[in-house]
């Protein structure tokens, strides 16, 4: 059996051929350059030493994810590319599966962790355990751990072979996106010695020794990151087991939504179980707020428009219009603290414009803190213009307030 393995999922880029039990060739590296320009590359030279002719592999493995999303296509885009022409599965390998693998055979806990940003970890927490365990009975130590003595009567057989027969991977909390903390808990209620690995371990290091309870280490240099050969071993038994997908049906894991789809807002008219969380941010962020029995009077109203933007389902921002005529006065415009200066309002009230522009509304009307500097450029950004100052419009502080028009 010949499987060509890939993995992209982090900084490390790495191809391996794994020809029965034998890695044939491993090629990888970390350093600088864009998987784009150096995955295949990599595999061409490995098949051009090694003669590989491509249509006598059985699959292609690749890292399923999770890990950099552009990595992860990089990847899963090469995978079915070659599956797809040689006419051959994919066996997609979980990527922190692969990674612990590197430390087959190791007798802790292994912990690989990878950053995920925003102070997450991609991390699984995985141990290996003979395989005679699994079924209950007493491991047979000699062939487990005497494997090359010529006691057992038998000729010497590759020891990968004999290991491979001995260990199984067991995944005690399968892979994950979570707050490092949170690992570090579940770790500690084992109560086992930790061996970490992966890009995460020099980002986290420092917290480690703050929230680690129990010993723990770290993988060797040369074990620590990803290896297409750990993929090809891993995805070898994979494949044997029937764990195989069609090239057009592989999709990355990514485990948690990529950077563009977490900045995605959607905008949708406010409903009742709306207000009291527009009350709030209203309270948070004004001196005056409006309270939630005006938010649900002014929602009644046949001639208003109210508005709530929304990211992961979690509503952060809101505005309304009341209409009269052809023109439209925009009586509010919140955005939770957290979520300023990234767009939303921006976004919510040119929403609001477009939507009541199909109701026959050609101009826009508000009023604004003159010292609201932010918001009076906001506003002009939109088009509106300013028509003229209301003295004393505004209280806790007393403040003039300028009226500015979009027509």
């Amino acid at each position: 059996m010949k499987i060509i393995a890939l993995d992209s999922s982090g900084l490390v880029a790495s191809a391996a051929i794994i020809e029965d039990e034998t890695l044939v060739a491993e090629y990888t590296i970390q350093y600088k350059k864009t998987h784009s320009q150096t995955l295949l590359p990599m595999l061409d030279e490995i098949c051009r030493m090694t003669q590989l002719e491509l249509t006598s592999v059985d699959a292609v493995a690749v890292a399923a994810g999770p890990g950099s999303f552009t990595g992860l296509r990089i990847g899963s885009a090469s995978a079915k590319g070659l599956a797809f022409a040689l006419d051959k599965p994919i066996v997609p390998v979980p990527t922190l599966n692969a990674l612990a693998y590197n430390m087959y055979g190791c007798d802790k806990i292994v912990c690989p962790i990878m950053d995920a940003r925003r102070n997450q970890v991609y991390a699984g927490i995985y141990e290996f355990v003979k395989s005679d365990e699994n079924s209950g009975e007493e491991p047979d130590s000699k062939s487990c751990e005497n494997s090359g003595e010529e006691s057992t009567g038998k000729s010497n057989e590759n020891l990968s072979e004999k290991l491979e027969t001995c260990y199984n991977l067991n995944i005690i909390r399968p892979q994950c996106a979570a707050a490092f903390a949170e690992i570090a808990n579940a770790l500690n209620e084992l109560g086992r010695e930790v061996i970490f690995l992966g890009d995460g371990v020099p980002v986290f290091k420092e917290q480690m020794k703050e929230v680690m309870k129990v010993p723990y280490g770290f993988a060797p240099a040369h074990m620590n990151r990803q290896r297409a050969a750990s993929i090809g071993a891993l995805g070898s038994i994979y494949y044997s087991q029937g764990k195989i997908q069609a090239a057009k049906d592989h999709v990355p894991e990514y485990l948690r939504l990529s950077q563009a789809e977490r900045e995605r807002i959607s905008i949708r008219p406010m409903v009742k179980e709306d207000v009291d969380r527009i009350s709030q941010l209203e309270e948070a962020a004004f001196s005056m707020p409006w309270s939630r029995d005006a938010f649900l009077e002014m929602m009644e109203k046949d001639n208003a428009k109210y508005y709530v933007a929304e990211r992961e389902g979690a509503v952060i921002g809101g505005c309304g219009v009341l209409m009269a005529a052809d023109e439209g006065n925009i009586t509010n415009v919140v955005v939770d603290e957290k979520e300023r200066n990234r767009g939303v309002a921006f976004k919510l009230l040119k929403y609001l414009m477009e939507d009541v522009s199909k109701l026959g509304i050609k101009a826009f009307t508000l009023e604004v803190r003159i010292s609201n500097a932010a918001a009076i450029h906001l506003y002009k950004k939109l088009g509106f213009v300013s028509e003229g100052i209301r003295p004393g419009f505004y209280e806790k502080p007393t403040e003039d307030a300028m009226i500015m028009w979009k027509r």
